[in-house]
């Protein structure tokens, strides 16, 4: 997973972004958009969840999302609750700004929240590197089709917030290699709902 996406641009939009605050914020990547999924994307979004279970089976990484998590129950919530964001590429020769363009491809996926997140109130051999508050990254994912998916999420967190966590399983090698090249230091373990285990990650501005 590389990150190493130079040369266009990408238009970071947001329901709480106007599109002055958009066009100031542009940051330089290839031509994506992050914007909230809504519920047309969660065909789309099971089929990069599906790609990226296999990926990570067929990579020593088998129980991390094992039971066809995230659950379409995961997704619906994450929807209704306007945490979950989708990076969709449009066709650049009838890309128009502010508008739905039906030739966009949506290549990946993550969860976004600003706040308390209970999965990291308790923390085992270590301890997180500040008690501010901070924005949290859960369920990345990305099609294969295109490179440096957690670089554009975590660009677009900092445009809210400095201050992130994010976690993965001890198993996922890929993305413990990718967290810490985004900046991100180890912090300790973490536990999530059905008991297993998290390697916890810290961000600071």
């Amino acid at each position: 997973m590389s990150a190493s996406l130079v040369g266009s641009e990408m238009c970071i939009r947001d329901r709480n972004i106007s599109e002055k605050t958009c066009a100031e914020t542009r940051i330089i990547m290839n031509q994506y958009t992050i914007r909230h999924a809504v519920d047309s994307d969660k065909e789309r979004i099971c089929e990069i969840y599906a790609f990226a279970r296999k990926f990570m089976a067929e990579n020593g990484n088998p129980n991390q999302w094992k039971n066809n998590n995230p659950s379409r129950e995961i997704i619906d919530n994450d929807i209704a609750a306007g945490n979950l964001y989708v990076i969709e590429e449009a066709d650049k020769e009838q890309q128009t700004e502010g508008t739905d363009n039906k030739n966009s491809r949506v290549h990946g996926v993550f969860f976004f929240k600003m706040g308390e997140d209970a999965t990291y109130n308790v923390i085992e051999d270590g301890s997180w590197l500040s008690g501010d508050t901070y924005g949290t990254i859960h369920r990345v994912a990305g099609d294969g089709q295109v490179h440096g998916v957690l670089t554009m999420a975590v660009q677009f967190c900092e445009q809210k917030i400095k201050h992130l966590r994010i976690d993965t399983h001890n198993d996922n090698k890929i993305m413990q290699h990718v967290i810490e090249k985004n900046g991100f230091k180890r912090c300790g373990i973490i536990h999530v709902k059905d008991g297993s285990e998290r390697i916890a990650y810290e961000k600071l501005g």
